[in-house]
């Protein structure tokens, strides 16, 4: 890639990155890894207790990239068709015939907001969208836009009225970012902006556009990545499972390891971190970065790490200590 390829990406990654300071304070790192989901072509689950933030984090992102935008609050009466949409019967003359009325889904930025509070069948209606960017209703398949994300919003599980996430659907998900309580200094400017004639919505304004989330993606795709580097990350990975590691922590506390998915989650939000830092290859820096989005919702730990208040990054820092 010529050096001013390198060049237009981090400018623009930059000035979309301002420009979402703006209305978010005090979350500088998660700005950055649900940037580089989404411009890796991945969709991001957010956790964190009510009230940090995050529904407007995804809000603000979307209109930064100027991408169409809708927002799912997801509940436990939400059906499948909400989301998707559904078929309507009319009748033309003497005939009757069948229109599909298009859901929410059909947008290229998907707010799923508070996800674990809706029964795991409609959970289960993401699932085709996610990983295959279509949807099927009826005998016909529906093409969804391109790009087309998921940033789906969850409360930690502790929470009253929380269903847990399938598996199979936790894996569709690139990264899973934590939201936490931000500093005292964040809080008092916070405080300031909500509590004035300060509007969020007003101070941001678009700066991408759908051709240019495209062609950033398309550039990340060509980072250089070296062999030793991508056999890191396979190791990394590897170890999460008991009878391929020696790894005592995995030994006793994880329950089942990531999927091949989580080598592919690491690598392409590897080759985005390289480029935001003006590199053209991966390091074993970005590597190591990315293996904790990437892959603290695809371990799934046992009873004796809740009883030791062990977590999942606890488990991964193990792990990037032995392939160190």
């Amino acid at each position: 890639m010529e050096q001013i390829g390198i060049k237009n990406f981090c400018d623009s990654y930059i000035a979309v990155e301002e420009e979402i300071k703006k209305g978010i304070i005090g979350q500088d790192e998660v700005i950055k890894n649900l940037l580089i989901g989404v411009i890796a072509g991945g969709n991001v689950l957010l956790e964190g207790m009510p009230g940090l933030g995050k529904t407007q984090l995804v809000k603000t992102i979307g209109k930064v990239l100027d991408l169409e935008f809708s927002r799912i609050q997801f509940t436990p009466d939400l059906m499948p068709s909400d989301i998707v949409g559904s078929e309507i019967i009319r009748k033309k003359d003497e005939n009757i015939e069948f229109t599909f009325k298009k859901g929410p889904i059909f947008s290229s930025i998907i707010l799923a907001d508070e996800i674990n509070r809706a029964t795991p069948k409609t959970q289960s209606a993401l699932l085709e969208a996610m990983e295959e960017k279509r949807v099927t209703v009826g005998n016909k398949t529906y093409e969804l836009p391109n790009p087309f994300f998921v940033l789906a919003t969850q409360n930690p599980l502790e929470t009253e009225g929380t269903y847990p996430l399938p598996e199979a659907q936790l894996d569709r998900f690139m990264f899973k970012v934590n939201i936490h309580f931000p500093d005292i200094e964040a809080i008092s400017t916070i405080v300031d902006l909500t509590t004035s004639n300060y509007s969020i919505d007003e101070k941001i304004n678009k700066v991408l556009d759908r051709e240019k989330v495209l062609k950033m993606r398309e550039i990340s795709r060509t980072v250089l990545i070296a062999e030793p580097i991508k056999k890191m990350a396979i190791d990394i990975v590897a170890n999460t499972y008991s009878e391929k590691t020696d790894i005592q922590t995995v030994k006793k506390y994880v329950k089942c390891g990531a999927s091949l998915r989580a080598i592919q989650s690491i690598i392409l939000s590897a080759k985005v971190r390289a480029l935001i830092d003006g590199r053209y290859n991966v390091s074993f820096e970005d590597i190591k970065e990315m293996a904790y989005p990437a892959l603290r919702h695809r371990l799934f730990l046992n009873f004796n790490a809740m009883s030791d208040k062990i977590v999942e990054d606890n488990v991964i820092s193990e792990i990037l200590n032995k392939v160190n």
